[in-house]
Formats: structure tokens, C-alpha cells, sequence
């Protein structure tokens, strides 16, 4: 892991983060917290304990790296007031970093429950709805924004080994469109191609039919064919990661020529195996001399014991970023948001305010 301290702070100006998990920030005391009151044992009676458990030390799989989820997800889920809780929680350690605007993603089926199959809409009493979820998630999220005072949407989450959720998902996406949710996402095993999933393409289709934003979890580790696919079949507008289309150059000058935004995660693609662990052949330096449009997002900052910061500290010192390519991806980051092109507007203007530029000052 890089030497730089995760409080490091390279860039203070105001940011935008649009890749960041919900269920992969939740605070390890909220966590203690919400086993101790529901009587969940951990194996671990501090927080200490508990974040030695769950965070990655070393560069691992991708597999390696989800099973973490395992240790801790069945605390919250299907539980209305530990929801609620970090949806709020959240928005107030993003304001910390200085996140102006983040859009958070999740999977409601996921926290609905942890079980791993489908769960019905009409639930037995004490248990979830992923309605119920996305409900809780926006009053969290509604609360903190009041408080801390930045803006944050939601990104709904279908699950690649889960296809019977997809088109749940979008259907959720349409009811809350005016409500806090402005995407669709896909995310888990790359290996499950949508092709051999039609659910996904399905949900993909009616998604872009209403007018529901799409990001696509494509590239990370799979082949650069996983993001031509998210691209030419699921109609993607973003793509999570994507560091593997640089395997194909030709894939790579078509992207760059349609301005498609790469959702690009440091400190994450590096322990989750990704990309090379030296961070100075990250795929994130090619796209920096390009002049690609990308964010810089921390993905899962519980589990890689990490902060916004500590992701932008390592693009300065092992990637050669500038005060300038800071201000620049910022840029293209509200500019590659899922806001209505009025509140998206009204956040660049923001941006180039706070960096002391003309807006639309080209970069």
C-alpha cells in the first residue's frame, strides 16, 4: 500500500465523486453498534477488532474482496433504523472530504436481507421490501443533505448472479426518478455476461425506454469485451472502472471519441487485483495523458480502509496529477452526473467558482 497518509490532503477545493458503494462505507461503530442491539455476534468486541476483520491489507481477488461483505452485511440489512443510519452517516463523512455532489450506489434486494435468493415484494412483518430500502436509504440521504449541505442522488444496483432482480430494479428506478434516484447499475461477477443473461439486457432496454440513467460495472477485471458489451448491448453511459479497455486499442479510440466517462478507482483496483499493484502502471495515467473524461472515487472505503483523499494523495504522488488535472476531472465529473441538466449547470458553475475559473473554461 502507498506510503501517503490517508488524511492527507492534496486537493481541498470542492470534488465530485460518483462511484462509491453504500454498503462499502458504512462507519465499523455503527456496525459494533447495530450487532450489539439487534444481538448479532461478531467475533470481535471493538471496533479495532472489527475493522482488522474487514478491511483488505494486501492486494487480493476480486473474490477475496466481496467475501468481506459477508462479515458484516447481515447486521444491517433488512433492519429499518441501521438503513436509515448509514445513508445518513454517509452524507456526513462525504461532506468531510469535501464532496460537494456524490451519487451512492447500492443494491436494495441486498439490504432488504441477506438472502442470496429472490425476495417477494409482500414481505412477512419485520422483514424488508428492496421498496421499503430505497425508501429509508432517501430519508437518510434527504436528512444528511439538509444537515451537512451537499447534494447526493442514488444509483440502484442489479446484480450480475441475480438476474430475477433486474427488472425489480428498474421498476424501482422509474417510481423514485423524481426522488432521489437518478441511475441504474449493473455490478458482481463480470464472467455473467448479459448475453447469457437476457433479465439484464431486459432491464437495460425498459431503463433507457423511461429515460433512467446507466452505468455499467464493466472492465475491472474482466475483458475489455465486458465493456464493449455494457456499451453496444446494455446502452451504458458510464462505465465502472473500465481499466481493461485499454486491451483494446480500438474500443479504447471510440470510447475517447464519444467522451465516455470512466468511473476510475485507485486505491480500490489495487487490492481487489485489478490493476497492477504498482501504482505507477495504473491504466489511470494512460487516460490522464489522453485527456480521457474520469472521476476519481473511493468504491468501498470501509473495506480498503481508505478515504477520497487518501485516493487523490496517490494520483499526485504516484501518478503524476496536478492541482490543473484535479480541477479537470472534477469538471467532467459533474459534467458526466445523472442530475437534470439544470441542477447540473447550476454544479459546474459551482466548481468553476470555487476553482477561479470563467465557467466553461476549457481544460
Amino acid at each position: 500500500m502507498a506510503q501517503t497518509s490517508p488524511e492527507t490532503v492534496v486537493f481541498s477545493k470542492p470534488k465530485v465523486e460518483l462511484h462509491v458503494h453504500l454498503d462499502g462505507a458504512i462507519r465499523v461503530q455503527t456496525i459494533l453498534e447495530v450487532a450489539k442491539r439487534r444481538g448479532i455476534p461478531l467475533g470481535a468486541d471493538t471496533a479495532e477488532e472489527l475493522k482488522e476483520k474487514i478491511i483488505l491489507h494486501d492486494a487480493a481477488t476480486l473474490t477475496v474482496f466481496l467475501s468481506k461483505f459477508e462479515m458484516y452485511m447481515h447486521v444491517v440489512a433488512g433492519d429499518r433504523e441501521a438503513i436509515e443510519r448509514i445513508a445518513y452517516e454517509f452524507v456526513e463523512d462525504k461532506a468531510k472530504e469535501g464532496v460537494v455532489y456524490v451519487e451512492v450506489r447500492y443494491s436494495p434486494h441486498l439490504l432488504a436481507n441477506s438472502n442470496v435468493e429472490p425476495i417477494p415484494w409482500n414481505q412477512d412483518e419485520g422483514d424488508l421490501s428492496p421498496d421499503e430500502v430505497v425508501r429509508l436509504v432517501n430519508e437518510g440521504l434527504g436528512r444528511g443533505e439538509k444537515k451537512f449541505n451537499i447534494k447526493v442522488r442514488s444509483i440502484l444496483c442489479c446484480m450480475r448472479h441475480m438476474p430475477s432482480w433486474s427488472m425489480d430494479v428498474v421498476e424501482l428506478c422509474k417510481k423514485y426518478k423524481d426522488d432521489g434516484v437518478v441511475a441504474i447499475d449493473l455490478a458482481g461477477d463480470e464472467s455473467l455476461n448479459s448475453e447469457a443473461y437476457p433479465d439484464h439486457r431486459k432491464a437495460y432496454e425498459e431503463a433507457a425506454r423511461r429515460g433512467v440513467h446507466r452505468t455499467v460495472h464493466a472492465g475491472e477485471v474482466g475483458p475489455a469485451s465486458v465493456v464493449k458489451e455494457a456499451v453496444e448491448v446494455l446502452k451504458a453511459e458510464r462505465i465502472g472502472h473500465g481499466y481493461r479497455t485499454l486491451e483494446d486499442q480500438a474500443l479504447y479510440k471510440k470510447l475517447l471519441a464519444q467522451n465516455m466517462h470512466f468511473e476510475v478507482c485507485p486505491v480500490s483496483s489495487k487490492l481487489t487485483g485489478a490493476c497492477d499493484s504498482d501504482f505507477t502502471k495504473h491504466a489511470v495515467i494512460t487516460f490522464r495523458k489522453d485527456k480521457a473524461n474520469y472521476s476519481l472515487n473511493t468504491d468501498d472505503p470501509l473495506i480498503f480502509n481508505s478515504t477520497l483523499h487518501m485516493d487523490y494523495s496517490i494520483a499526485q504522488e504516484y501518478m503524476g496529477f496536478t492541482e490543473e488535472e484535479f480541477q479537470r476531472l472534477n469538471i467532467r465529473s459533474a459534467e458526466s452526473c445523472f442530475l437534470p441538466e439544470e441542477e447540473k449547470e447550476e454544479l459546474l458553475s459551482q466548481l468553476y467558482k470555487a476553482y477561479g475559473k470563467m465557467h466553461n473554461t476549457a481544460f
